[in-house]
């Protein structure tokens, strides 16, 4: 049993007094950073809790603003929290991680993977109260390089889609079928099957695919149908999943599949468990390369190091029990 899952029955308890210090990106407009305050106002104050909203405009600030605010958390034994989408909320746990303070999320986006599967309710009202008596448990994260990832990490087509997804979401609005719709496009124009290298456990292999796959979200990988890499993320594992090369419309029909919650079935996917993985591409040993963590795209240098991190993120969410019934 990993320390992580040996600890994850037992929280630990927050000072009565602990301070919150929120970090909101204002990305989505700013009439939901205004009705957050309200929230935060009203359920907070009644509990005589204090709290410091620092709504970030410039998302180029959300890392630098992340950092300060934690920096202030651990100074005064508070609590760092993340309002906003999935890739929001990685920066912000990333800067708890570093500032070792626990974390806590006011989900505010799509599709909220993280904060589902952990059992927080996206209510405002409910995830808000939930910081007054949740206690700390702590929860695996992986890296790439030295970039973190709550929900998943990938490369090839998949940050492809994530680049077109904007495109239409600036044009016609924020929804899960704008993102399904956009998607569908993408899969049917044209693209290229990367050639990859992949260290594992002293042995190398070759994987030729479209896109590479790193989940660590169990809601995740139950929802496209692969159960039994869901309960290794348990055992503390990511799970590397890869299409085989195949053309337009199989690839098209792979992802309807996945939609479907049926994705283990096909027999066109690879994939394996890891704590630790090396991908090289023999053409661009030390070039640049897309990568999307939790839905945010960044250009790191080859080779690509997928990990496990050592040391957990503690994160403020119910007790397992409620947790699991909540998760959706």
């Amino acid at each position: 049993m990993t320390p992580i899952a040996a600890s994850a029955e037992t929280g630990q308890p927050l000072a009565a007094d602990a301070p919150f210090f929120i970090v909101m990106n204002a990305g989505s407009g700013r009439q939901q950073a205004d009705a957050t305050r309200v929230v935060l106002e009203r359920e907070l104050g009644a509990a005589r809790r204090r709290f410091e909203l620092r709504v970030v405009d410039d998302p180029r600030r959300l890392r630098e603003v992340a950092r300060d605010a934690a920096a202030a958390a651990r100074a005064q034994q508070g609590v760092l929290v993340g309002a906003g989408g999935d890739g929001t909320l990685c920066t912000v746990a990333h800067a708890a991680l570093d500032a070792n303070c626990p974390f806590a999320v006011l989900p505010r986006g799509t599709f909220n993977y993280f904060s589902r599967d952990h059992g927080i309710p996206a209510d405002p009202e409910q995830s808000t109260r939930l910081l007054l008596d949740a206690r700390a448990y702590p929860v695996q994260v992986g890296f790439v390089n030295g970039r973190m990832f709550l929900v998943n990490a990938s490369l090839g087509l998949y940050p492809r889609l994530l680049e077109d997804r904007e495109i239409y979401k600036r044009q016609f609005g924020r929804s899960r079928l704008v993102a399904l719709w956009s998607a569908l496009s993408t899969m049917l124009k044209p693209h290229r099957h990367l050639r990859l290298h992949i260290d594992h456990e002293g042995s190398t292999q070759e994987l030729r695919s479209s896109t590479l796959f790193v989940g660590n979200n169990r809601l995740q990988m139950e929802q496209i149908g692969m159960p039994n890499e869901a309960r290794a993320l348990e055992q503390g594992l990511l799970v590397a999943i890869a299409p085989r090369p195949v053309g337009r419309l199989l690839h098209l029909w792979l992802s309807l599949h996945g939609a479907a919650g049926r994705l283990s079935d096909s027999e066109h996917v690879a994939s394996f468990t890891f704590t630790h993985i090396t991908v090289t591409h023999p053409s661009r040993k030390r070039r640049l390369i897309k990568i999307a963590t939790d839905g945010e795209i960044a250009k790191l240098q080859m080779p690509l190091e997928f990990r496990v991190s050592e040391k957990p993120l503690l994160l403020l969410k119910p007790e397992p029990a409620v947790a699991e019934a909540n998760r959706s």
